[in-house]
C-alpha cells in the first residue's frame, strides 16, 4: 500500500497588493498557523505577512520545490496576476481550508 503525500506552494500577503511571501510545505494549515503565531522568526514576522492568498497542491516534493523556486524569480506583477485570477479580492483563504477550526467570536 502506498501512502499519498501532499505538498503545497503558497503565497502569503500582508494586505491586498501588499508584501508577498512564497513558501513550500508538507502541512499547509500547520505552516500558516506558524506564520500567524509569529513562531517563525524572520521575514513574515517582521513584515506581518500572514494572510494566505493563494496555494497549489502537489503530489511530489520535487515539483513543489521547483514551482516555488520558479515563482520566486517571477516579476512581482506575475505573482499579483496569479493571485488575482483565483482570488480577485485578496481574501484570506486560511479560514476556508478543510480542517481549520472556525474563529471564535469574542
Amino acid at each position: 500500500m502506498s501512502i499519498v503525500h501532499s505538498y503545497w506552494v503558497y503565497i502569503l500577503a500582508s494586505k491586498p497588493r501588499g508584501t508577498l511571501y512564497i513558501g513550500v510545505t508538507n502541512g499547509l494549515i500547520r505552516r500558516v498557523e506558524e506564520h500567524r503565531s509569529g513562531s517563525i522568526r524572520g521575514f513574515t514576522q517582521r513584515y506581518r505577512v500572514n494572510q494566505l492568498v493563494w496555494f497549489q497542491e502537489f503530489c511530489r516534493i520535487d515539483e513543489a520545490i521547483q514551482r516555488e523556486k520558479t515563482m520566486k524569480e517571477w516579476p512581482r506583477d506575475w505573482k499579483v496576476n496569479l493571485i488575482e485570477r483565483e482570488n480577485p479580492h485578496w481574501q484570506d483563504l486560511y479560514p476556508s481550508l478543510p480542517g481549520v477550526a472556525p474563529a471564535r467570536k469574542l
